[in-house]
């Protein structure tokens, strides 16, 4: 069980790497791009910064989080690097449309601002994304 659990405090780590790249990403195009809707600042920025913080969050788990699973195999390379990570946005982007339709309803219920509906959303479906990266995107090979 100690595996698991250093294993999720550096997906941890690795999640507030993403949520500041996320947070940073969203705040510029809500506040200075997307600035008239709410497409744009609701729909449209969050989806973009959403890819962000994949691309981040991915690499970190690839070459550190889950590392003694991912390196070292006769998948690695640039091929294997990328199938994982269309299986790894496939699956983020899944938890993605449960983490948006939560961030509407937060905001539907209480008018804050999307920074902080995002943030709250994020918190709840981390727990999700991690069992999901555990058991399906970089589970353990079985041996022999």
């Amino acid at each position: 069980m100690p595996g698991i659990l250093i294993r999720y405090i550096k997906f941890i780590g690795t999640s507030v790497a993403g949520t500041i790249a996320d947070t940073l990403v969203l705040w510029i195009l809500s506040d200075y791009v997307f600035t008239k809707g709410y497409l744009g600042e609701y729909i449209i920025s969050p989806v973009i910064s959403f890819q962000f913080a994949v691309a981040i969050n991915y690499s970190i788990s690839y070459f550190y989080v889950w590392k003694d699973r991912t390196q070292g195999r006769k998948e690695q390379g640039r091929t294997g690097f990328l199938k994982k990570y269309l299986a790894y946005n496939i699956s983020c982007s899944a938890v993605f449309l449960l983490r948006f339709g939560v961030l509407l309803i937060i905001e539907r219920f209480t008018g804050w601002d999307v920074v902080i509906c995002n943030l709250l959303a994020m918190c709840l479906s981390g727990i999700l994304n991690f069992t999901i990266n555990n058991m399906v995107i970089f589970r353990k090979k079985k041996t022999g």
